[in-house]
């Protein structure tokens, strides 16, 4: 079943994952997201078909009337398959909720799976080429725009937000308090409705034992730990994202110093040591872990999306560290994004079973990492 749209093509080679950016040998990342609700309407959860629509019209007419630096492609998620919305996700453009739709009462006899409505209007605004900034309507919010950035940007990614942000409260009437602030559906997010994380590659945490130590760590200070989908996701690939979980009482220039210039640094910090130790004392080890994945990309058969993860994590962390030669570590952060199972199916523009896919991935995998070795 071919598998056509008009969504950005999946060899586009997203800004984040060019592998550029300050820190960025630890740093795939910087995200901030603002969550805005509009006043006179109830919040998605609440509201009724019609006043979702309304919503969505409202939403997206002042955002494309609003632009940003580079150009927008409007998607309206009810009218896309499956598919398409899973290679939103896979980009992190969207949520995976925002893939599913407004949640509707459970009924008797049905599973909960169904009880979502594939046409509750909701879409989602992206900048092209570079995929920087979604925003997305409709989804927990009326509005959940972000940013994202290649490598410790959270910086630059705060201040394009706060521009659009302001762009699109000159058309639209946000629900805010004197008292509260910004009034979000989720209390977490009252006050500057702002969530600013950064995705970090934490392997040498991982390998040396200390990474319980981080999490730990990052939960004293009030931050979320979270895996490579954010929320409800696991660590795919040693692969983390850090944030702030306080909203309310915060101003954004405090959120943003702690993240950037305190907190960030130090995990970086720690990662880079406990490389350093690996490199020093157990560094057959380390060069092993590094050739065997190499092996296991250029020579398996069949590969499945965690083991596909695990691997080029490692073939990762041998890149940045000199040991691998001739692979650069764009292709490696390209090639996480499409042993995906939404952007492998359209790598071969059709649908596929599990079994189909793990043959088709590693086939894949050794496609594209042959042609750079031989390069």
């Amino acid at each position: 079943m071919s598998l056509g749209s008009s969504l950005p093509s999946y060899e586009t080679q997203t800004e984040w994952l060019r592998g550029t950016g300050a820190e960025s040998d630890v740093v795939m990342s910087s995200r901030v997201r603002v969550a805005r609700n509009l006043a006179g309407f109830p919040f998605v959860a609440r509201a009724s078909h019609a006043e979702r629509q309304r919503v969505l019209e409202a939403c997206r007419a002042r955002i494309l009337a609003a632009g940003t630096r580079e150009p927008l492609v409007w998607v309206n998620l009810h009218e896309c398959a499956q598919a398409e919305r899973t290679l939103l996700v896979e980009r992190h453009l969207i949520s995976k909720q925002h893939a599913k739709g407004k949640p509707q009462p459970e009924k008797a006899g049905i599973p909960k799976a169904a009880t979502r409505t594939v046409d509750d209007p909701r879409g989602v605004a992206i900048a092209v080429p570079g995929e920087r900034v979604s925003i997305m309507v409709n989804e927990e919010d009326h509005l959940r725009m972000q940013v994202i950035r290649g490598g410790l940007a959270l910086a630059d990614a705060w201040n394009e937000i706060d521009q659009i942000d302001d762009g699109l409260e000159s058309g639209l009437e946000y629900a805010f308090s004197p008292r509260f602030g910004y009034v979000t559906a989720c209390p977490t997010n009252v006050g500057t409705g702002v969530r600013m994380s950064v995705m970090l590659h934490l392997p040498g945490l991982k390998l040396t034992g200390e990474i319980e130590k981080v999490k730990r760590a990052a939960t004293d200070m009030n931050l979320a730990v979270r895996g490579f989908y954010g929320e409800g996701s696991d660590a795919a690939g040693d692969f983390y994202q850090i944030s702030n979980q306080t909203t309310l009482g915060k101003a954004e220039s405090v959120i943003l110093h702690e993240l950037q210039n305190e907190i960030i640094p130090r995990v970086i910090e720690y990662e880079r040591a406990a490389r350093r130790m690996l490199a020093t004392k157990r560094r057959a080890s380390l060069e092993d872990q590094a050739f065997r994945a190499l092996g296991v990309l250029t020579h398996a058969r069949l590969l499945a999306t965690d083991e596909a993860m695990q691997t080029l994590s490692h073939l990762r962390l041998g890149v940045v560290m000199g040991i691998i030669p001739g692979i650069e570590v764009t292709t490696v952060n390209h090639l996480m994004l499409l042993v995906q199972p939404a952007h492998l199916q359209r790598v071969l523009n059709t649908e596929m079973d599990q079994d189909q896919r793990r043959a088709a991935r590693a086939t894949l995998v050794r496609s594209r990492l042959a042609i750079r070795q031989s390069m």
